[in-house]
This record gives structure tokens, sequence and C-alpha cells, in this order.
């Protein structure tokens, strides 16, 4: 635990601006100019609510040309909002900003923590059905610096590389740190946790090693693991500790959630949701007015509307203030609280703005043979925890 706290303090040391998102923009500035150090850094920070460290990460693009990403997946159900848009946005972000980007599918992973009642076969079909929608949101998968890799083949094909690699890991590490990283799994420690669900920790964190990632870009819940192995490379002298870039969890539509659940709903959006799905849910979803904190209406907006379009359009009548277009969060938050911008007039824009997203989602798995089927088969399985 000191050497967590010693990571977090020596980040609260180094001053940062509040960087704001990012559009999705090409591989070079607009001018067509190789983009300089600091607008990569900009562009790769915003993607960040926490980064450990600033300094480290600066150093690294200024070394490194083509730094590795590393991001991974249970796959373990249908497809959120927040999994599928938010993740296309970042590593539309990294590839513009010169990173490779190696995307884990963490299908032994997601057996270990009984995803799909442990089932391999629907686990693989709920990948590659994942993998269909980051398709056809628009991942900018051209160009080759996006890898999917399927965490049971490559370390089958590597296993003289993985397994002594988990097993110093774990011989490393008390059970008590262990535990306290089962929560990247959705676990708690007072959990009746299973050895498969101790061992996954030591694997995960080998994970970053073996895929020879500069950058863990994950979560925020999956921090603990991903500082346990910064721990790790202190502990086996090696200067060059993965950077932790950990984005912001968008919560659950209604009041309280702190995430989406797949379980329920009503709490989240899901990738191939029809028009009128999306409609009900926004119209339902938890929207107090001139509340901004913890308001998941204005936290899709933020992270999600204003990223993708480079604006936020609301539509309403002249006696409720006429059209507005926003360009900036910041000020969408002032006119909220303001009462200037009425949920009943959000709403309708929010809901707008995400069917324009997904309706290329909608076509694809309407469309395309192959992603009807998996999606089909998806919809049947049963979610297990």
């Amino acid at each position: 635990m000191e050497k967590e706290n010693q990571e977090i303090k020596e980040n609260q040391e180094i001053p940062v601006e509040e960087i704001q998102s990012l559009p999705i923009e090409p591989a070079q500035s607009h001018d067509n100019t190789p983009m300089s150090l600091e607008e990569r850094f900009k562009i790769i920070r915003s993607i960040g609510e926490e980064c450990i460290q600033d300094d480290e990460l600066m150093n690294l693009l200024a070394h490194k040309a083509e730094p590795v990403c590393y991001d991974g997946f249970e796959p373990s159900g249908r497809m959120h909002i927040a999994q599928g848009v938010m993740k296309a946005i970042s590593v539309n972000k990294l590839t513009s900003a010169g990173c490779r980007v190696k995307i884990w599918v963490a299908d032994w992973f997601a057996q270990l923590n009984n995803k799909m009642g442990g089932d391999l076969k629907k686990i693989e079909v709920v990948g590659n059905y994942l993998i269909e929608i980051w398709k056809s949101v628009g991942m900018n998968l051209d160009g080759g610096k996006v890898e999917f890799l399927w965490s049971s083949k490559e370390i089958n094909s590597r296993a003289h590389e993985y397994w002594p690699l988990v097993m110093d890991i774990a011989r490393r590490n008390k059970l008590p740190r262990i535990r306290r990283c089962v929560t990247i799994m959705g676990r708690s420690e007072e959990d009746e946790l299973s050895a498969a669900q101790i061992f996954y920790p030591c694997m995960q964190c080998a994970d970053i090693f073996f895929l020879k990632a500069d950058i863990c870009q994950l979560g925020m819940d999956q921090r603990k693991v991903n500082v346990l192995a910064r721990e790790y490379c202190d502990d086996i002298k090696r200067k060059n500790k993965p950077i932790i870039l950990s984005h912001h969890m968008l919560p659950g539509l209604q009041q309280g959630q702190e995430k989406m659940s797949k379980s329920d709903p009503t709490s989240s959006i899901f990738m191939e949701d029809e028009e009128s799905d999306v409609n009900v849910k926004i119209k339902k979803a938890y929207c107090p007015p001139k509340i901004v904190e913890g308001n998941p209406c204005l936290e899709y907006v933020k992270y999600l509307v204003i990223p993708w379009f480079n604006e936020f359009k609301v539509e309403r009548n002249e006696k409720n203030g006429g059209d507005k277009i926003y360009t900036s969060f910041d000020e969408l938050a002032v006119d909220y609280e303001a009462e200037e911008l009425h949920p009943g007039d959000l709403k309708p824009a929010l809901a707008k703005a995400l069917n324009k997203i997904l309706q290329p989602v909608r076509d694809h798995f309407n469309q395309d043979d192959n992603a009807k089927k998996l999606l089909k088969q998806v919809k049947a399985f049963r979610v297990t925890r």
C-alpha cells in the first residue's frame, strides 16, 4: 500500500492543466505537417482522467516515435455505449498521435472470471461480436496501427515467455496485495473468490510486460493492477515503468449508478439498440435540473457527443431560447446550472446525437450476415457474474 500511495502522491505533485476532450483527428495537423511533441502529448493526455506520470509520458513521446498502448476487455456480453464509443474515440486519438494500439481480447480472463458460464466457445462469439462493433462505429483500423490479440492464442504461442513472468509476479506479492486488485474483475475483497480469480490479477499484470506496452490505457476501475505493474518494476529494478493513462468511467443512466451494468438494461445504452430504445432510455434517465455533478445525461454530452461531433446542438422553440450550439462542455454546464438549458430540451438533443453515432452500427448489424448472426447468438446467451 505504501508504494501505491507513493505513486498517487508523486502524481499529485505534477501540476497539470485541465485538458479538454479533443475530437477524433487525422494523423497529421490540419496543415498536413507532422505533429509537434506538445500536440501529441495534448491529444494522448486528453484521454485520461488520471495519468501516472505526466513527465514520463512526455519523455516517452520525445524518445519513441511509435509508443505501444495496451487496452483489454473481457468478452462478457453485449457492448454498451461507454465501451463502444469511448474506446473508439480513445483509440483514434492514440493512433492519430502516432501510437500503436494492442487490444487484448481477454478470452481466458473471461473464463477465469466465469463470464458466459466459463464457456470458451461462447466467449469467442462475444469477442468477435465486439470487434464487429468497433469496426462499424468508426474505429480507425486502417494502416495496421490497431491489433486485436486473443489472449489464449498469444499466450499459447509464447508460453515460455508468459508463464515465468506470471509466476515471478505471484512470487513477489503477498495475497492481501493481490486481493486488493480483484476490483478489476468487478469483484470485492470480501467476496468468496475462486483460486482462478486470485490468479487473474497476476496474469493481467504480466500482460503489460508480455505485450511490451509503454502505456496502459484502461479505465479508472483497472488502476490498481496497473499500479501493481509499476511496483513490480521497482522490485525487479526496471527503470522504464508502464505509464498509466486511466479514462473516466461513465455512470449508469439511473440515479446513484456509478457505472453502466450489462445486467441492468435500463442503466445503459447498448451499441445496437434501436432508435426508439435510445429515446426511451434517455427520456427515463436521471437528469435533475440545475445539477451538473453526478448527472449522467451531461456526462454523455461531455465524454461522447462533444468529442465525437466537436459540438452539441440543442433544438428548441424561440420562447425557450431558440436553437443553440455548444462547442465546449464548460459553456453548457454554466447554462444548465443557471436553468438556461432545461432537461426537457437537453434530453431530446442528447438522444438525437447518440442515435446519429449509433446508426452505422445498426446498419452493419442489419445488413451484414455474419454480424447479424453474431448478435443473435450474443442476445441468446445468459449473462453470468
